[in-house]
């Protein structure tokens, strides 16, 4: 039974995804109320620099390196107050580091990139990228966290920056992260892919859905898959999961088994949401498809689940 439990590949599904990469030793354990003041003043920290929702780095060849020492990152006005403790890699902290540098003049050699372009470009590693997930996520919560929920009085931060806590009521508050259900509904030779009006043109993906108070994962793709595109789902199987920076969500991908084939889709969430079969799936895969429709990126979830129902019939 033991052997039938952890049967399964070597390399987990959620291992190729975008923003997987993360190498980071976290230490959860050790985290002091001055980890960061500690960590900065480490010769060997590196420092992610963001702002605005983008990476700043330095163009390396077919890589490009996002890290800076704490010298180097005096050049673009860093909020060292504001910083958090990512953990230690090779024995050295990693930081991320909120700038208040003007993106458009950051002199020669370094460029500001968004979040998305990094992954879907590979700017940089696949280590960086994670610990670039991490710190953006990380940021975000604390810029719109920055007074307590409870009383309003400004918050502080504590832990290298994992936990706030108001001096005024001694409320603590905790980064917090999103669930997001991403579900590729599928029968024996077909799946559900829709499109929103935002989507790049030509592209059709997975449904997705944030995940509510008292609700299952398995509840949550049901739901969703219901009033999106009025199909009612069977069972339900988790495929793989990724972070999400955009603020800080989590995407659980899962297979819901559809129990009828009649899209009633909700207009006001999809702009159109269809069956696919699977060889037009495989030639959206391939970039062949003769009306140019096409999946997300590989950086997405959504790509490795279309592509593993695809592959796998």
């Amino acid at each position: 039974m033991l052997f039938r439990l952890f049967d399964a590949p070597e390399r987990e599904p959620s291992q190729f995804v975008g923003f997987a990469g993360n190498r980071i030793d976290r230490q959860a354990e050790k985290r002091s109320d001055d980890a960061v003041e500690l960590a900065l003043a480490d010769a060997g920290a590196r420092l992610l620099l963001m702002k605005a929702g983008r990476l700043l780095l330095r163009p390396n060849g077919s890589l490009g390196d996002p890290y800076f020492s704490r010298s180097e990152a005096e050049a673009f006005a860093p909020l060292f107050a504001n910083a958090v403790l990512l953990g230690h890699e090779s024995g050295r902290p990693v930081l991320a580091v909120p700038v208040e540098a003007d993106l458009e003049a950051l002199g020669e050699g370094v460029v500001a990139a968004d979040y998305r372009s990094v992954l879907m470009q590979g700017l940089v590693g696949e280590a960086e990228v994670g610990a670039m997930a991490q710190g953006a996520a990380l940021l975000a919560w604390h810029a719109s966290h920055r007074f307590c929920g409870r009383c309003g009085h400004a918050t502080e931060m504590r832990s290298g920056g994992y936990k706030r806590v108001c001096p005024s009521c001694n409320t603590e508050h905790f980064p917090r992260t999103d669930p997001v259900a991403i579900m590729l509904t599928v029968t024996r030779d077909k799946c559900l892919l829709g499109r929103g009006a935002h989507f790049a043109p030509g592209m059709y993906s997975a449904l997705a859905g944030f995940i509510e108070p008292g609700e299952t994962i398995e509840a949550a793709v049901r739901r969703e898959t219901l009033e999106e595109a009025g199909i009612r789902l069977g069972r339900v199987v988790y495929h793989a999961s990724q972070p999400w920076p955009f603020p800080y969500s989590l995407m659980i991908g899962c297979f819901g088994e559809a129990l009828d084939e009649v899209v009633r889709r909700d207009e006001a969430e999809l702009e159109d949401c269809r069956w696919f079969p699977r060889e037009e799936v495989i030639s959206m895969l391939e970039k062949r498809h003769p009306d140019g429709i096409n999946v997300p990126p590989p950086g997405a979830i959504a790509h490795h689940l279309i592509r593993f129902w695809a592959e796998n019939p």
